[in-house]
């Protein structure tokens, strides 16, 4: 059964990676879309190719580090008599990949910025109009890094800790309504994420998923529609994945090593 059909979602970091994934996965399951993220080019290219056949798509270039765009945009939304059933938090990244004692502090902040109160600042604009409307279900994407420290993982696998508390404390002061909060933690997936995390090193970043096949965005994709296409009594929590080649953060097997 699809329970996505004709729904709303808002989505950060849409476009690339897994936030792209999920815009398309979303509309071949014939939901709306509200599509968050900063490049504007690509923005405008996902809403060209997912317009059409029912669907509608807004687009809007925003920054999740940035407070005051998160009540305009929750603004707009209720100007527009929008609602949205789903918020995927989904915009994050990791920078660096050096010891604490020789860590950019600049690489810190935009992390700490952007993976924890980037999402805080999306939530809470966005949940009192959930709220008010006793419906809606929060899916944030975390990290095994929330749930495995690995070496120079350090300020990064603290914000995703912090993504995996916040889904936790998010639920326990949303009971007794009707609104559900999920985490999906993807281990190693191959996307922008290493491009990323090494500063535009492709060579670097590539040789992150060498030796062993990765998780895809579409695989992440795949369990965020099935997380929020339960039906509305049942709420998934905590999801963690991973590729078949890795067990935790730290332990991943490469052909030939």
């Amino acid at each position: 059964m699809n329970r996505i059909i004709g729904k709303t979602a808002v989505i950060t970091g849409a476009s690339s990676g897994i936030g792209e994934a999920c815009a398309r996965a979303f509309a071949e399951r014939g939901a709306n879309l509200i599509l968050l993220a900063r490049r504007q080019d690509r923005l405008e290219a996902l809403e060209d190719d997912l317009s059409g056949n029912g669907i509608h798509v807004i687009t809007r270039v925003h920054d999740v580090r940035d407070r005051a765009a998160a009540g305009a945009f929750a603004t707009d939304l209720e100007d527009r008599g929008i609602v949205p059933d789903i918020l995927l938090n989904n915009a994050g990244l990791a920078r660096g990949l050096s010891p604490i004692h020789e860590g950019e502090i600049d690489d810190w902040e935009e992390m700490i910025d952007t993976n924890v109160k980037g999402l805080l600042y999306l939530t809470r604009a966005i949940l009192p109009l959930m709220v008010e409307r006793d419906q809606g279900h929060v899916i944030n994407i975390g990290s095994t890094a929330g749930r495995w420290v690995y070496p120079g993982g350090n300020v990064y696998n603290a914000t995703k800790f912090a993504v995996y508390a916040l889904n936790e404390a998010m639920n326990i002061d949303l009971v007794g309504t009707k609104i559900r909060v999920s985490g999906v933690d993807p281990g190693a997936t191959d996307t922008e994420f290493s491009k990323v995390r090494f500063h535009g090193d492709e060579d670097r970043a590539r040789k992150v998923y060498e030796g062993y096949t990765p998780l895809t965005a579409e695989d992440i994709a795949d369990v965020v529609c099935y997380v929020a296409n339960a039906p509305a009594h049942v709420n998934m929590l905590q999801v963690v994945l991973e590729c078949t080649a890795q067990r935790s953060a730290a332990v991943l097997h490469r052909e030939g090593s």
